[in-house]
């Protein structure tokens, strides 16, 4: 894939990246404009997801699959800096959505055991994050535990290591966030951050490396 053609497909999704926070402030229990930082923020997250994909596969069939993950990783990281939680208004059609474009995929190159594959991955990370949420409920969310589902799907279809990558990625990009919070005083030891911003970093992570 020519550099440039990713750079245009990251400028195409910068201007996505503006109804995008618009999707996210209507996805709000309390209805609100975000300020201009966070409007820009999103506008610039989905220029560099958008870019990173279509970079990764180019004009291959997976990349509907990849590019829809990466709209919906803007939303879904936006309400939850916001408000903690992730909507279930889009993380139940993703569980749907995801899979039916891995299908047609793996149907257009013939590689079924890649859609095994995302089947596995994603029951593997949502057994792992519910027993998570079980054993530390203050730290992982059913919400975090959904959208783990989704993320394997995105990474099993790529492979194993992805999804290790992404998985211990997104921990890491979440303790990392955490130290820097704790030392700029933003939060305190008993408090939380919202952990499904880092899970997606981590899966990009994945996404990239694979």
């Amino acid at each position: 894939m020519a550099p440039w053609v990713a750079i245009v497909a990251g400028v195409i999704g910068s201007a996505l990246g503006v109804p995008l926070v618009r999707i996210a402030e209507r996805m709000l229990r309390i209805r609100r404009r975000f300020a201009w930082p966070v409007r820009a923020a999103g506008v610039v997250a989905t220029g560099a997801l958008v870019a990173l994909v279509v970079w990764k596969f180019g004009p291959g069939w997976e990349l509907p699959a990849y590019l829809y993950l990466a709209l919906t990783s803007v939303v879904l990281s936006v309400v939850d800096l916001a408000e903690k939680r992730l909507p279930n208004a889009l993380v139940y059609p993703s569980l749907l959505v995801l899979p039916v474009l891995l299908v047609f995929a793996a149907a257009a190159t013939g590689s079924w055991s890649a859609l095994l594959g995302a089947l596995a991955g994603g029951a593997a990370l949502f057994v792992f994050y519910f027993v998570l949420a079980l054993i530390s409920p203050s730290g992982i969310g059913m919400g975090d535990v959904k959208l783990a589902a989704v993320i394997g799907l995105a990474l099993g279809y790529l492979g194993w290591t992805p999804v290790l990558v992404g998985s211990f990625g997104g921990f890491l990009i979440g303790s990392l966030v955490s130290l820097v919070a704790l030392a700029g005083r933003r939060v305190t030891l008993r408090g939380s951050l919202p952990f499904g911003p880092s899970m997606l970093a981590g899966a990009f992570l994945g996404v990239l490396l694979a």
